[in-house]
Protein backbone atom coordinates (compact mmCIF):
# COMPACT_ATOMS: atom_id res chain seq x y z
CA UNK A 1 0.00 0.00 0.00
CA UNK A 2 1.09 3.44 -0.93
CA UNK A 3 1.17 6.40 1.45
CA UNK A 4 0.72 9.69 0.38
CA UNK A 5 1.97 12.56 1.74
CA UNK A 6 -0.09 14.87 3.87
CA UNK A 7 -0.85 18.50 2.07
CA UNK A 8 1.62 20.88 3.67
CA UNK A 9 0.24 24.77 3.08
CA UNK A 10 2.68 27.29 3.11
CA UNK A 11 1.01 30.79 3.47
CA UNK A 12 2.96 33.90 1.93
CA UNK A 13 4.02 36.23 4.44
CA UNK A 14 2.31 39.67 3.70
CA UNK A 15 4.99 42.37 2.78
CA UNK A 16 4.04 45.26 5.13
CA UNK A 17 2.66 48.49 3.46
CA UNK A 18 3.95 50.64 6.97
CA UNK A 19 7.81 51.43 6.89
CA UNK A 20 9.11 50.56 10.27
CA UNK A 21 9.70 53.77 12.57
CA UNK A 22 13.16 54.47 13.46
CA UNK A 23 13.79 54.83 16.50
CA UNK A 24 14.18 58.57 18.47
CA UNK A 25 17.13 59.53 19.74
CA UNK A 26 17.22 61.05 23.08
CA UNK A 27 19.91 63.92 22.76
CA UNK A 28 21.49 64.72 26.27
CA UNK A 29 21.85 68.21 26.89
CA UNK A 30 25.38 68.76 28.14
CA UNK A 31 25.94 69.63 32.11
CA UNK A 32 28.49 72.89 31.67
CA UNK A 33 29.46 71.98 35.60
CA UNK A 34 30.76 68.39 35.14
CA UNK A 35 31.44 68.10 31.25
CA UNK A 36 32.66 64.78 29.51
CA UNK A 37 36.28 64.53 29.22
CA UNK A 38 36.64 60.55 27.37
CA UNK A 39 39.76 59.11 27.80
CA UNK A 40 41.75 57.14 25.61
CA UNK A 41 43.98 54.33 28.31
CA UNK A 42 45.51 53.07 24.62
CA UNK A 43 49.56 53.21 24.45
CA UNK A 44 50.85 57.10 24.63
CA UNK A 45 46.30 57.95 25.40
CA UNK A 46 46.06 59.59 28.91
CA UNK A 47 49.40 58.92 30.92
CA UNK A 48 49.92 60.64 34.74
CA UNK A 49 51.11 64.05 34.60
CA UNK A 50 54.53 64.57 34.89
CA UNK A 51 56.21 65.41 38.10
CA UNK A 52 53.11 63.92 40.44
CA UNK A 53 54.28 61.74 42.99
CA UNK A 54 52.47 58.21 42.98
CA UNK A 55 54.68 55.77 45.12
CA UNK A 56 52.13 56.65 47.97
CA UNK A 57 49.45 54.56 45.85
CA UNK A 58 52.00 51.89 44.83
CA UNK A 59 51.53 48.24 46.17
CA UNK A 60 55.03 47.88 47.22
CA UNK A 61 57.02 44.10 47.79
CA UNK A 62 56.80 42.98 51.22
CA UNK A 63 60.15 43.00 52.32
CA UNK A 64 60.06 46.70 51.32
CA UNK A 65 56.87 47.37 53.70
CA UNK A 66 58.28 45.24 56.02
CA UNK A 67 61.75 47.36 56.51
CA UNK A 68 59.63 51.04 56.56
CA UNK A 69 57.12 49.74 59.30
CA UNK A 70 60.43 48.25 61.40
CA UNK A 71 61.73 51.73 61.01
CA UNK A 72 58.46 53.48 62.18
CA UNK A 73 58.34 51.25 65.13
CA UNK A 74 61.89 52.23 66.24
CA UNK A 75 60.64 55.81 66.13
CA UNK A 76 57.48 55.35 67.95
CA UNK A 77 58.84 52.75 70.71
CA UNK A 78 60.86 53.20 73.35
CA UNK A 79 64.52 51.82 72.28
CA UNK A 80 66.16 50.70 74.94
CA UNK A 81 69.98 52.23 75.43
CA UNK A 82 71.91 48.52 74.33
CA UNK A 83 70.24 48.95 71.09
CA UNK A 84 69.63 52.65 70.76
CA UNK A 85 73.51 52.51 70.36
CA UNK A 86 73.41 51.11 67.05
CA UNK A 87 72.06 54.11 65.28
CA UNK A 88 75.07 56.35 66.59
CA UNK A 89 77.48 55.67 64.30
CA UNK A 90 80.73 57.33 63.29
CA UNK A 91 80.88 60.44 61.52
CA UNK A 92 81.31 60.48 57.70
CA UNK A 93 84.88 61.17 57.36
CA UNK A 94 85.82 59.49 60.57
CA UNK A 95 84.85 56.13 58.37
CA UNK A 96 86.67 57.00 55.40
CA UNK A 97 89.36 57.36 57.17
CA UNK A 98 88.95 54.16 59.16
CA UNK A 99 88.12 52.29 55.97
CA UNK A 100 91.33 53.98 54.23
CA UNK A 101 93.20 52.36 57.12
CA UNK A 102 91.24 48.75 56.76
CA UNK A 103 91.87 48.55 52.90
CA UNK A 104 95.65 48.40 53.19
CA UNK A 105 94.82 44.76 55.56
CA UNK A 106 92.28 43.39 52.90
CA UNK A 107 92.54 39.49 53.36
CA UNK A 108 94.28 37.88 50.40
CA UNK A 109 91.53 36.00 47.99
CA UNK A 110 91.53 32.38 47.44
CA UNK A 111 93.70 32.41 44.50
CA UNK A 112 96.34 34.70 45.48
CA UNK A 113 96.83 32.44 48.89
CA UNK A 114 96.54 29.47 46.31
CA UNK A 115 99.08 30.84 44.45
CA UNK A 116 101.53 31.98 47.66
CA UNK A 117 101.26 28.18 48.68
CA UNK A 118 102.63 26.83 45.32
CA UNK A 119 105.43 29.59 45.52
CA UNK A 120 106.57 28.57 49.26
CA UNK A 121 106.32 24.87 48.26
CA UNK A 122 108.56 25.45 44.82
CA UNK A 123 110.99 27.43 46.63
CA UNK A 124 110.77 24.41 49.76
CA UNK A 125 111.59 21.97 46.99
CA UNK A 126 114.55 23.89 45.56
CA UNK A 127 115.64 24.87 48.71
CA UNK A 128 115.60 28.44 48.83
CA UNK A 129 114.14 30.82 51.61
CA UNK A 130 110.44 30.55 51.68
CA UNK A 131 108.47 33.98 50.89
CA UNK A 132 107.36 35.45 53.90
CA UNK A 133 103.66 35.11 55.28
CA UNK A 134 101.57 37.84 55.06
CA UNK A 135 102.02 39.09 58.88
CA UNK A 136 98.96 41.98 59.42
CA UNK A 137 95.55 41.15 58.01
CA UNK A 138 91.28 41.80 58.80
CA UNK A 139 89.88 39.37 60.66
CA UNK A 140 86.23 38.75 59.95
CA UNK A 141 83.17 36.16 61.25
CA UNK A 142 81.60 36.61 64.30
CA UNK A 143 82.89 33.82 66.66
CA UNK A 144 86.59 34.28 65.02
CA UNK A 145 86.59 38.17 66.16
CA UNK A 146 84.52 37.24 69.48
CA UNK A 147 87.81 34.96 70.37
CA UNK A 148 90.06 37.26 69.32
CA UNK A 149 88.16 40.22 71.62
CA UNK A 150 88.11 37.32 74.51
CA UNK A 151 91.94 36.30 74.38
CA UNK A 152 92.44 40.19 74.04
CA UNK A 153 94.03 39.81 70.63
CA UNK A 154 92.13 42.22 68.82
CA UNK A 155 93.54 46.06 68.49
CA UNK A 156 90.28 47.67 67.05
CA UNK A 157 87.02 46.04 66.23
CA UNK A 158 84.55 47.65 63.89
CA UNK A 159 80.60 46.95 63.89
CA UNK A 160 77.96 47.18 61.18
CA UNK A 161 74.86 49.25 62.40
CA UNK A 162 72.11 46.88 60.40
CA UNK A 163 72.86 43.37 60.99
CA UNK A 164 69.72 41.60 61.01
CA UNK A 165 68.73 40.22 63.35
CA UNK A 166 70.81 42.75 65.39
CA UNK A 167 70.64 40.08 68.56
CA UNK A 168 73.74 38.85 66.87
CA UNK A 169 75.75 41.48 67.90
CA UNK A 170 74.03 43.16 70.47
CA UNK A 171 76.11 41.43 73.18
CA UNK A 172 79.53 42.66 71.46
CA UNK A 173 80.08 45.89 72.51
CA UNK A 174 79.37 45.13 76.21
CA UNK A 175 81.90 42.37 75.62
CA UNK A 176 84.32 45.12 73.93
CA UNK A 177 83.85 47.26 76.85
CA UNK A 178 84.67 44.37 79.29
CA UNK A 179 87.57 43.20 78.01
CA UNK A 180 89.00 47.04 77.18
CA UNK A 181 88.83 46.26 73.44
CA UNK A 182 88.50 49.59 71.21
CA UNK A 183 85.27 49.08 68.80
CA UNK A 184 83.61 51.64 66.63
CA UNK A 185 79.94 51.05 65.13
CA UNK A 186 80.02 52.11 60.73
CA UNK A 187 77.86 51.93 58.36
CA UNK A 188 77.26 49.26 57.11
CA UNK A 189 77.80 45.29 56.49
CA UNK A 190 77.69 45.40 52.34
CA UNK A 191 80.62 47.75 52.67
CA UNK A 192 82.56 45.91 55.63
CA UNK A 193 81.80 42.70 53.06
CA UNK A 194 84.32 44.36 50.57
CA UNK A 195 86.65 44.45 52.55
CA UNK A 196 86.98 40.88 53.34
CA UNK A 197 85.70 39.87 50.00
CA UNK A 198 82.08 38.64 50.94
CA UNK A 199 78.48 40.30 49.93
CA UNK A 200 78.67 41.61 53.98
CA UNK A 201 80.24 41.34 57.16
CA UNK A 202 78.63 41.80 60.36
CA UNK A 203 82.45 42.35 62.11
CA UNK A 204 86.14 42.59 61.77
CA UNK A 205 88.75 43.58 63.72
CA UNK A 206 92.90 44.32 63.46
CA UNK A 207 94.70 42.84 66.03
CA UNK A 208 98.29 44.78 64.12
CA UNK A 209 99.13 46.56 61.46
CA UNK A 210 102.67 48.01 60.53
CA UNK A 211 104.76 50.39 61.76
CA UNK A 212 104.31 53.10 59.39
CA UNK A 213 100.50 52.85 60.53
CA UNK A 214 100.72 52.68 64.69
CA UNK A 215 100.12 56.02 64.94
CA UNK A 216 96.87 56.11 62.80
CA UNK A 217 95.52 53.08 64.74
CA UNK A 218 96.44 54.92 67.75
CA UNK A 219 93.73 57.74 66.51
CA UNK A 220 91.22 55.66 65.98
CA UNK A 221 91.45 53.40 69.69
CA UNK A 222 91.19 56.31 71.26
CA UNK A 223 87.94 57.56 69.04
CA UNK A 224 86.28 54.31 69.89
CA UNK A 225 87.24 54.71 73.95
CA UNK A 226 85.99 58.39 73.87
CA UNK A 227 82.86 57.86 71.76
CA UNK A 228 81.53 54.11 72.34
CA UNK A 229 83.97 51.94 75.77
CA UNK A 230 83.69 55.24 77.96
CA UNK A 231 80.73 56.96 76.68
CA UNK A 232 78.72 56.33 80.07
CA UNK A 233 75.85 58.65 78.11
CA UNK A 234 75.54 56.12 75.61
CA UNK A 235 74.73 53.55 78.66
CA UNK A 236 71.93 55.90 79.85
CA UNK A 237 70.08 57.14 76.66
CA UNK A 238 66.91 55.99 75.60
CA UNK A 239 65.54 55.98 71.54
CA UNK A 240 62.35 55.87 70.20
CA UNK A 241 59.50 57.69 71.81
CA UNK A 242 59.16 60.59 68.35
CA UNK A 243 55.62 60.52 67.48
CA UNK A 244 53.75 60.99 63.96
CA UNK A 245 53.00 64.25 62.55
CA UNK A 246 49.33 63.67 63.49
CA UNK A 247 49.94 62.64 66.96
CA UNK A 248 52.11 66.01 67.41
CA UNK A 249 49.57 68.56 65.81
CA UNK A 250 46.75 66.71 68.26
CA UNK A 251 48.81 67.02 71.30
CA UNK A 252 50.03 70.69 70.50
CA UNK A 253 46.12 71.32 69.60
CA UNK A 254 45.32 69.83 73.25
CA UNK A 255 48.80 72.18 75.12
CA UNK A 256 47.36 75.48 73.52
CA UNK A 257 43.87 74.53 74.82
CA UNK A 258 44.99 73.84 78.12
CA UNK A 259 47.18 77.18 77.82
CA UNK A 260 43.88 78.76 77.10
CA UNK A 261 41.64 77.46 80.09
CA UNK A 262 44.54 77.70 82.24
CA UNK A 263 45.00 81.69 81.42
CA UNK A 264 41.05 82.10 81.64
CA UNK A 265 41.07 80.14 85.06
CA UNK A 266 43.71 83.07 86.69
CA UNK A 267 42.17 85.90 84.99
CA UNK A 268 38.69 84.90 86.81
CA UNK A 269 40.80 84.51 89.66
CA UNK A 270 41.83 88.31 89.97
Amino acid sequence: SSTTPPNILTMAKKSSSKAKAAPVKKVSKADPLFPSRPRSFGVGGNIRPAGRDLSRFVRWPKYVRIQRQRAVLYQRLKVPPSINQFTKSIGKNEAASAFNLLNKYRPETAAAKKQRIKDTAAATAAGKEAPAKVPCQLKFGLKHVTTLVEEKKASLVLIACDVDPLELVLWLPALCRKMEVPFLIVKDKARLGTLVHQKTAAVVALTKVNKEDESQLKIFQDLGNEKFNKNTELLRKWGGGIMGLKTQAKLDKRAKANAIEEAKKAASMR
